[in-house]
Protein backbone atom coordinates (compact mmCIF):
# COMPACT_ATOMS: atom_id res chain seq x y z
CA UNK A 1 0.00 0.00 0.00
CA UNK A 2 1.36 3.43 -0.88
CA UNK A 3 2.48 5.82 1.77
CA UNK A 4 1.05 9.32 1.80
CA UNK A 5 4.28 11.04 0.71
CA UNK A 6 4.43 8.72 -2.32
CA UNK A 7 1.12 10.12 -3.54
CA UNK A 8 2.19 13.77 -3.70
CA UNK A 9 0.80 16.83 -1.97
CA UNK A 10 -2.89 17.29 -1.30
CA UNK A 11 -3.06 19.82 -4.16
CA UNK A 12 -1.42 17.36 -6.57
CA UNK A 13 -3.81 14.55 -5.55
CA UNK A 14 -6.84 16.85 -5.92
CA UNK A 15 -5.68 18.00 -9.37
CA UNK A 16 -5.22 14.39 -10.50
CA UNK A 17 -8.71 13.50 -9.31
CA UNK A 18 -10.14 16.36 -11.41
CA UNK A 19 -8.07 15.29 -14.40
CA UNK A 20 -5.98 18.48 -14.41
CA UNK A 21 -2.24 18.78 -14.10
CA UNK A 22 -0.58 20.98 -11.55
CA UNK A 23 1.52 23.70 -13.14
CA UNK A 24 5.25 23.18 -13.04
CA UNK A 25 7.91 25.83 -12.77
CA UNK A 26 8.17 28.20 -15.74
CA UNK A 27 10.63 27.12 -18.39
CA UNK A 28 13.53 29.58 -18.63
CA UNK A 29 15.37 29.64 -21.97
CA UNK A 30 18.55 31.23 -23.20
CA UNK A 31 18.12 33.77 -25.98
CA UNK A 32 19.88 36.56 -27.83
CA UNK A 33 18.67 40.13 -27.38
CA UNK A 34 19.28 42.60 -30.21
CA UNK A 35 19.76 45.86 -28.33
CA UNK A 36 21.49 49.22 -28.60
CA UNK A 37 24.58 47.45 -27.19
CA UNK A 38 24.52 44.90 -30.00
CA UNK A 39 23.62 41.24 -29.66
CA UNK A 40 23.75 40.29 -25.97
CA UNK A 41 22.82 37.08 -24.14
CA UNK A 42 19.58 36.93 -22.20
CA UNK A 43 17.24 34.67 -20.29
CA UNK A 44 13.67 34.47 -21.58
CA UNK A 45 11.38 34.08 -18.58
CA UNK A 46 7.95 34.10 -20.24
CA UNK A 47 5.92 35.08 -23.31
CA UNK A 48 2.81 37.22 -23.38
CA UNK A 49 0.61 38.44 -26.20
CA UNK A 50 0.15 42.19 -25.87
CA UNK A 51 -1.39 44.96 -28.03
CA UNK A 52 1.25 45.13 -30.81
CA UNK A 53 2.07 41.40 -30.72
CA UNK A 54 4.08 38.88 -28.73
CA UNK A 55 6.57 40.10 -26.14
CA UNK A 56 9.04 38.27 -23.96
CA UNK A 57 10.03 39.06 -20.38
CA UNK A 58 13.81 38.93 -20.51
CA UNK A 59 16.75 39.41 -18.16
CA UNK A 60 19.81 40.75 -20.00
CA UNK A 61 22.88 43.00 -19.59
CA UNK A 62 22.79 46.69 -20.53
CA UNK A 63 25.81 48.98 -20.68
CA UNK A 64 25.75 52.01 -18.37
CA UNK A 65 28.32 54.65 -17.41
CA UNK A 66 30.08 52.28 -14.95
CA UNK A 67 30.07 49.16 -17.12
CA UNK A 68 27.23 46.65 -17.30
CA UNK A 69 24.05 46.24 -15.31
CA UNK A 70 21.39 43.54 -15.53
CA UNK A 71 17.81 44.54 -16.33
CA UNK A 72 14.50 42.72 -16.58
CA UNK A 73 12.05 44.04 -19.15
CA UNK A 74 9.37 43.17 -21.68
CA UNK A 75 10.69 43.26 -25.25
CA UNK A 76 9.00 42.73 -28.63
CA UNK A 77 9.54 39.26 -30.09
CA UNK A 78 11.37 40.80 -33.06
CA UNK A 79 14.28 41.76 -30.79
CA UNK A 80 14.74 38.19 -29.51
CA UNK A 81 16.44 35.22 -31.15
CA UNK A 82 16.65 31.64 -29.94
CA UNK A 83 20.03 30.19 -29.03
CA UNK A 84 20.96 27.28 -31.28
CA UNK A 85 20.73 23.94 -29.46
CA UNK A 86 24.17 22.27 -29.78
CA UNK A 87 22.57 18.86 -29.21
CA UNK A 88 20.62 19.01 -32.49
Amino acid sequence: MGRRHDLGSLAERAARSRGTATPGPPQVRHCWVNSADGRVPGLLLEWEQRAPGWQGRVVHPVRDSDGWIVVEEWLPAGLLEPVADPGR
